[in-house]
């Protein structure tokens, strides 16, 4: 619709008669012109605007999408604290051996001519375990038992001579007192009676020495016969028929002997940094390789006090106890040790990756949290952990008791059934991964 037809649709106003009439005319066509034109501007400014606000719109949607896909929501994982047992405990290797091990040696050389015993073998203290040569032991002793009667028969002769020399001095002593004989012939009688005597004496004296001899010859071929000192088990036999032994300076071993192999030990060397709170009494447990699965249950009976140096490692002895009704423990296994030094039974506990944890992006003051290094009862430790409290992480302040490696004891802070997050991973995002969260941390004391 042009200008003249929107002018000719404008309402009738009748022209006043007079001069006035043709200037009034175009002054009223000015002025609807105008009211048109601003229409069409307001009109033209709306659609721009409308057309802004769908644009901001979409710039909004867009960064809303990419924030959100860049800001996925966090998911935790938790674990319920709970009760039951703390045991701290020292980890250590050793030997299984018999209570008692008695080397069975050879006190005289010679050739073994017979054994008895061997591998296995059940012996009772006495018993016949091998036999030497005994000849050459046993002409020695024939020897001596010769020179013991040699020795006896001089002495009779001796005796029955000093009977005589006292007769004679008894007889010239009472004729020098009757001036027959001179005094040269009593002092001659007395002089052969005191060596009678003397020899006598003598003759006593080598008996004694004849007899010590022939009583070392005999102990000598006593020990020609190899006998059992104990009750007991061969462990090892290190000689053969036919074998000749030597017993010089280093007396040789023929026989180990076990004695009560129900009843073993371990000798578990401990390090210097852990001998300190290992005590008799303590409960202990092992595994050997031969039954790996299976383990053996024992009490600390002795801590030694002398110390084990190995390439600057020192280590101390202790001496573990254990049962073995069933002799599956042998002497000389390898014996991984776990002695249990303090225990809490029905504590409340957490375990330590939970002591580990920090959500992303939190930056914890300084000196806050983390397990005791190493376990072990602290003095009061104060730290923090996250409880998932209506699906946020929640910074809880508690107190630290007993640590076994495992679990920590949770002396204040949690009550039992609280959830405390061990790990993080964002579900949905674009990486897809997951994260757990474990920056060590320190105790504030």
């Amino acid at each position: 619709m042009d200008s003249s037809s929107r002018l000719e649709a404008a309402p009738h106003v009748p022209a006043a008669p007079g001069p006035l009439t043709g200037a009034t005319a175009p002054a009223d066509a000015s002025r609807t012109a105008a009211a048109i034109i601003g229409r069409k501007r307001r009109r033209r400014g709306r659609r721009l605007l409308l057309m802004g606000v769908v644009v901001l719109a979409v710039v909004a949607a867009g960064v809303f999408w990419w924030q959100d896909r860049q800001a996925p929501i966090m998911m935790y994982t938790t674990v319920a604290v709970t009760r039951g047992s703390v045991a701290k405990a020292v980890t250590a290797s050793g030997t299984v051996n018999p209570v008692l091990t008695v080397e069975v040696g050879t006190y005289v050389s010679g050739v073994i001519q017979a054994l008895y015993c061997d591998y296995n073998t059940e012996v009772k203290k006495g018993q016949l375990c091998a036999q030497i040569d005994p000849r050459p032991y046993q002409t020695i002793v024939e020897q001596d038992q010769a020179n013991l009667a040699t020795a006896r028969a001089q002495l009779a002769k001796d005796q029955t001579n000093l009977t005589y020399t006292k007769l004679t001095y008894q007889r010239n002593q009472d004729l020098a007192k009757r001036g027959v004989v001179s005094q040269d012939t009593y002092d001659s009688a007395k002089n052969a009676y005191d060596q009678a005597v003397s020899q006598v004496q003598l003759d006593q004296a080598d008996i004694a020495q004849r007899k010590a001899a022939l009583d070392a010859s005999q102990v000598n071929l006593g020990y020609t016969r190899i006998l059992s000192p104990v009750n007991g088990t061969v462990i090892s036999r290190n000689v053969q028929v036919g074998q000749t032994v030597a017993a010089s300076f280093q007396t040789p071993t023929l026989f180990i002997i076990g004695t009560n192999l129900n009843q073993m030990e371990v000798d578990a060397n401990v390090s210097e940094s852990d001998i300190g709170q290992v005590k008799a009494g303590d409960r202990a447990s092992f595994t050997v390789e031969a039954y790996a699965n299976r383990p053996f249950v024992g009490v600390v009976t002795q801590v030694r006090q002398a110390p084990q140096t190995v390439q600057n490692v020192v280590t101390y002895d202790v001496v573990i106890t254990v049962p073995n009704p069933g002799l599956l423990l042998r002497p000389g296994m390898t014996a991984t040790t776990r002695i249990i030094v303090d225990q809490r039974d029905g504590v409340l506990r957490v375990p330590d990756q939970a002591l580990r944890y920090t959500p992303g992006g939190f930056v914890g003051q300084a000196g806050e949290a983390a397990a005791p290094a190493g376990g072990g009862r602290r003095a009061v430790p104060q730290a923090h952990l996250w409880v998932l409290r209506d699906g946020q992480p929640t910074r809880t302040p508690v107190t630290f008791g007993l640590d076994d490696d495992t679990y920590t004891e949770v002396t204040q802070g949690l009550k039992e059934g609280d959830r405390v997050i061990v790990a993080e991973h964002a579900d949905g995002s674009t990486t897809g991964g997951a994260r757990t969260t474990s920056a060590p941390r320190m105790f504030r004391f």
